[in-house]
């Protein structure tokens, strides 16, 4: 396969990130999840000598970076669910009317999205770890594009449905292996700040996807929408074929089959702290979406916005989003605490959901759109801080089984996320309250996994950066 010109190039010995990510221990980790649970050594030594070392050695930086066009691609794959979602948000009130479907229903299409993606990436993120991550990533974006085309064309809300749940099973691809490319070349405070550049590049999707979507809506229907992403898609994949290089040697790869893979699953999951930091980015996300499955309603329907408006607001609140990741990543990242920075953020989506709540039961009395989207603000530019640490503490404790930790991650968090966005409609149309129900119950639940479970209090369960 083309491995084009998209190098990974070695970092020297003394480079920055190494010596960050050599200073960003987690004493409690467990050993390596993959290869028998055999503890994995540093590139180049023996078991033994990295015991001796201690904890920086064993946990040393591999010794590949991404290239920025790999860096730029992975942003790309990671970008797949925003575009999938966001882009198609404008034009649900038009869906409904189109099909002659109750909101109810048509909701059911983000949800079926989202339930493949989850499912999906339990597929996905263990054939990875065993032919590598090229093969998978291409099949995928292949049938994403075909699902893509199959939504344009469905005639009847049960059709596309059917066919959002196939493209969200494809598309599970491009988010359970970029995640695990990060894996294979970046460990701790490197890694971090890695998953927050992913974060500034795919948050362009959620500013530009409903801006695009509603501009799309100007000049055709809702069918137009899926066109535009499956020639993304399509754009994806041929950037992949040509760019990107394999990143998990044949070496690392494993070949024990079902069996093996739902040993390493296991193994995972016995991990509480890795279950922990899965749980609670699961619920954090379950909030997100129950913002981004409700809004167009409440935006649109209840304070009267028009779909250019909906999506000028949908992109500041993803300014927010995006630039909260820059500051954890370029800031806060190698100086605070992963897991302080990780409970200010769940802490603030907490209160961004309570103050939602009382907005929508009228507390304040008769409130318009300013207010309801300053809180809507909030929320979501704290997920900027929430959502990178809850992936890098829970990969943080996996390297080998890099694709099945990834997957139950992104699994959870889709798997959550669809189940609840049923929720956010179940009052019709006329209401924002079960919207903020949503947000906030996913919220307290996130909250009571971290602190239950990862217990951040406990030095062997923190992860530091920077020697804090």
């Amino acid at each position: 396969m083309p491995e084009g010109g998209a190098s990974i190039s070695k970092p020297s010995a003394g480079t920055a990130d190494a010596r960050a990510a050599g200073a960003a221990g987690a004493p409690e980790r467990t050993p390596d999840t993959g290869g028998g649970g055999k503890p994995a050594t540093a590139p180049g030594g023996t078991a033994g000598a990295a015991k001796g070392a201690g904890p920086a050695a064993r946990r040393a930086v591999p010794g590949r970076r991404a290239s920025l066009l790999v860096t730029l691609l992975l942003g790309g794959l990671t970008a797949t669910p925003p575009l999938a979602m966001d882009m198609y948000l404008p034009a649900l009130p038009e869906v409904t009317r189109s099909l002659q479907a109750p909101a109810a229903t048509v909701q059911l299409t983000l949800t079926a999205c989202l339930a493949g993606m989850a499912f999906g990436q339990l597929v996905v993120g263990p054939m990875s770890d065993r032919w590598g991550r090229r093969r998978p990533l291409l099949a995928g974006l292949a049938v994403y594009v075909v699902a893509t085309v199959l939504c344009a064309l469905a005639p009847t809300v049960e059709l596309l449905v059917a066919f959002r749940l196939v493209q969200g099973l494809a598309g599970a691809a491009a988010i359970v292996i970029a995640r695990a490319v990060a894996r294979d070349l970046y460990d701790g405070v490197a890694m971090a700040r890695f998953f927050s550049t992913l974060m500034l590049i795919s948050g362009l999707a959620p500013i530009l996807a409903p801006v695009v979507g509603g501009q799309i809506l100007r000049v055709t229907d809702w069918r137009g929408v899926f066109v535009v992403l499956a020639v993304i898609g399509v754009l994806l994949g041929a950037v992949v074929w040509v760019k990107l290089p394999e990143t998990l040697a044949p070496a690392d790869r494993h070949d024990g089959g079902v069996g093996e893979t739902l040993g390493a699953m296991r193994r995972l999951l016995a991990d509480r702290v890795f279950t922990g930091y899965t749980l609670a980015g699961g619920f954090a996300f379950a909030s997100l979406f129950a913002y981004v499955s409700a809004s167009p309603f409440v935006i649109q329907e209840i304070y009267g916005a028009s779909p250019q408006t909906f999506s000028l607001l949908f992109a500041v609140n993803s300014v927010g989003l995006m630039v909260m990741g820059q500051v954890n990543g370029k800031v806060l990242v190698g100086r605070v605490r992963l897991d302080r920075v990780l409970g200010v953020g769940l802490a603030v989506v907490l209160v961004a959901a309570t103050v939602l709540l009382l907005l929508s039961l009228g507390v304040f009395g008769e409130t318009g759109l300013v207010p309801v989207a300053v809180a809507l603000f909030v929320l979501m530019s704290a997920m900027g801080i929430t959502m990178p640490n809850t992936q890098t503490l829970a990969l943080l404790r996996t390297k080998h089984s890099a694709g099945s930790a990834s997957a139950l991650l992104g699994t959870t968090s889709f798997l959550v996320a669809a189940m609840v966005t049923p929720l956010v409609g179940i009052a019709g149309e006329g209401t924002a309250v079960p919207m903020a129900v949503v947000q906030l119950a996913s919220a307290l639940v996130a909250t009571a996994c971290f602190l239950g479970m990862c217990r951040p209090w406990k030095s062997g369960t923190s992860m530091k950066g920077g020697g804090v």
